[in-house]
């Protein structure tokens, strides 16, 4: 061995780490990297396999075979919903000018009110209900309650600016309905003899409805009233010392003003009467000295409350009793404006207590219509005697107590309706020889699901409501009983939801077969008023509002659409220009065209639950039943 080597050694021996040059070089061929690919592929490919395999058992050991949709697993739901994308002005065409004149302005006046009704739903009713919520056992902290109401004041200024704007739409449409229908001397826009727009009446009624709402949902909410007070009580104190507080002196007194208008406008519970006494006359129209127009609408009332009382509280309700709530509104709307009281209608609205105690409204809030009639109309007392309003208190109570008697009962009937509803809903099978025959027979099944699901929610909603009402304790079979008919109304919304690609298919098919079932009624009418070779004015508007609401029917079944079609038809079904069997079966087609055009939206507001979080003391009851009786465990999912 050679000196050298030697050293080498006794270096390494010796524990001297050797430097980067007694290493070798580095050398990557690029195997390692395509080991590791392949080990990747393969284990994507096993978990792959794997996933299939559970599908396929998945699959196998389902409730049911085919394109189903999980609520848990799939929370996107299709929506179906019909959209116009053409305005009123390009829709409402005809060569009759002054008819166009008229139906747009209606329309658009209607389309207004919808669009405040859902802003109300959408903005206002669920920021008002659950402002306060969530307050800590003890209380909260000095000072807290005074920021939550600072914070409130931009929505409290918004729903300021929709009062408003609601009192000026209430105003337009009686100055539009006074210049319709009136008897000044002169020429006549068009010949409205016998001609009801009680489509918009009910467009109306609906935000009239809203409004006394509102002022149900302020009124029965203590903690925002509470809150009020103490932030008024700090205004105050800043008014006295605005220096103290580092606050403008001149910026105090216009607060202070704005706090008075809002609390005047919103916080008093007059948002509904202040529209209904607000003024109507102006220099150019005379609404209340108007008697044709007086009896126009006191005819719309009737015929509007006649419809709805032969469906409250029956089995074929859906949201008749909501409507309701906006015909009283009218009625006293008519009385503000016109000081006349029809006893026979009056009657027809107060007897609905005998079907119905109450309507809940929203969250946990109730209106009772006879209260309010009485408050509301107070020379409405001298048409009723002791004994009758006594008889509505007792009516409630007994009410409440055979509902909670037949709630077991009734609890099987739905259970074994719905069970029979939901598998012919899976089934998606035909039924009947020919193609019409199906879409109908889907047609009735869809409207089956939502009526019982109103069915069901009605129920619940009022027993629940009414106990919290009258102070009247629920038994634990009662609550037992409710929450197993909440379980069957989601059952119905996840039926719905399951079935998505069947009911999304199958909807478009349903309008279309119901539109052209319309169309040959109006293709029919035509006929007939044409076969009259004899020229009237009155003739060519009801041959023109035919062809209007047949230029409708051609297209998608949108909510603008179906309303051209109602305003249309208000024209159109004059001078017998329908048979009465033939009037009958248009109607049934329109309400159906009505409910399957916005089919998943009104599943939804059937469906919804949301009232039960003021509710929410019964759960502990309704889930230690559930563990301690397990004998029905596919309930818990």
């Amino acid at each position: 061995m050679s000196a050298a080597s030697s050293a080498q050694t006794s270096a390494t021996t010796g524990g001297v780490t050797p430097t980067a040059d007694w290493e070798f070089d580095k050398f990557d061929d690029g195997s390692l990297k395509l080991v590791g690919e392949l080990q990747l592929k393969k284990y994507g490919k096993f978990l792959e396999d794997y996933a299939t395999q559970l599908k396929e058992i998945e699959d196998a050991l389902d409730d049911s075979i085919g394109d189903a949709w999980d609520m848990t697993l799939d929370p996107i739901a299709m929506q179906s919903l019909p959209y116009e994308q053409t305005t009123l002005l390009q829709l409402i065409r005809t060569d009759n000018k002054i008819l166009n004149k008229v139906v747009t302005v209606l329309a658009a006046l209607c389309s207004e009110m919808d669009a405040l009704k859902h802003e109300a739903k959408t903005k206002f009713y669920n920021a008002l209900l659950l402002y306060g919520e969530g307050e800590p056992d003890e209380g909260l902290e000095e000072g807290e309650a005074q920021v939550q109401m600072g914070r409130m004041f931009p929505l409290l200024q918004e729903l300021s600016c929709f009062v408003s704007r609601s009192y000026e739409v209430v105003r337009t449409v009686m100055k539009q309905f006074s210049c319709l229908y009136t008897n000044r001397p002169g020429p006549k826009m068009i010949d409205v003899t016998d001609v009801h727009f009680q489509i918009v009446f009910e467009h109306l009624g609906d935000l009239l409805g809203v409004l006394i709402t509102l002022d149900h949902i302020i009124e029965q909410h203590p903690t925002l009233k509470e809150h009020w007070t103490l932030y008024k009580r700090m205004v105050k104190s800043v008014h006295h010392d605005p220096v103290k507080f580092g606050v403008p002196q001149d910026k105090v007194r216009p607060f202070e003003k704005l706090m008075m208008i809002l609390e005047g406008k919103l916080l008093d519970g007059m948002i509904f009467q202040n529209c209904v006494e607000q003024p109507f006359d102006d220099d150019k129209v005379n609404v209340s000295k108007n008697g044709p127009f007086a009896e126009e609408f006191a005819i719309n009332i009737r015929d509007y409350m006649t419809q709805l009382e032969t469906r409250i509280g029956e089995s074929m309700e859906t949201n008749q009793r909501y409507k309701y709530v906006g015909v009283i509104g009218l009625f006293i709307l008519h009385f503000q404006i016109f000081r006349m009281l029809d006893k026979r209608i009056f009657k027809t609205i107060w007897d609905v207590y005998k079907k119905i105690p109450c309507v809940h409204l929203v969250g946990n809030v109730v209106f009772f219509p006879n209260e309010f009639l009485l408050v509301r109309l107070p020379n409405a007392q001298q048409l009723l005697d002791r004994k009758t309003q006594l008889a509505v208190q007792q009516a409630g109570q007994t009410w409440l107590a055979s509902r909670n008697q037949m709630l077991t009962r009734d609890l099987q009937t739905y259970n074994a309706n719905i069970a029979s509803w939901m598998v012919r809903m899976e089934s998606n099978m035909e039924k009947g020889d020919s193609l019409m025959d199906n879409l109908n027979y889907r047609c009735v099944l869809f409207i089956q699901g939502l009526l019982h699901a109103h069915n069901i929610s009605h129920l619940v909603r009022t027993v629940m409501n009414l106990h919290v009402a009258l102070s009247k304790p629920m038994t634990k079979s009662a609550v037992l009983s409710l929450c197993r008919l909440i379980e069957l109304l989601k059952s119905i919304e996840h039926t719905f939801h399951r079935q998505t690609m069947f009911v999304t298919e199958s909807i478009n098919h349903v309008i279309q077969h119901l539109s052209v079932k319309a169309l040959n009624a109006i293709a029919v009418a035509k006929k007939r008023i044409m076969s009259d070779k004899r020229y009237s004015e009155r003739r060519l508007d009801v041959l023109s509002a035919l062809v209007l609401a047949e230029a409708a029917l051609n297209g998608p079944a949108s909510r603008e659409r179906r309303l051209v079609i109602k305003l249309a038809m208000a024209v159109g079904t004059k001078m017998r220009a329908f048979k009465e069997d033939e009037l009958m079966s248009f109607d049934d087609t329109l309400r159906r065209l009505d409910e399957i055009s916005q089919l998943r939206l009104r599943v939804h507001e059937a469906c919804d639950t949301s009232f039960v979080y003021w509710h929410r003391v019964v759960f502990p009851i309704y889930l230690d039943d559930l563990c301690e009786n397990v004998t029905d465990t596919h309930r818990v999912h």
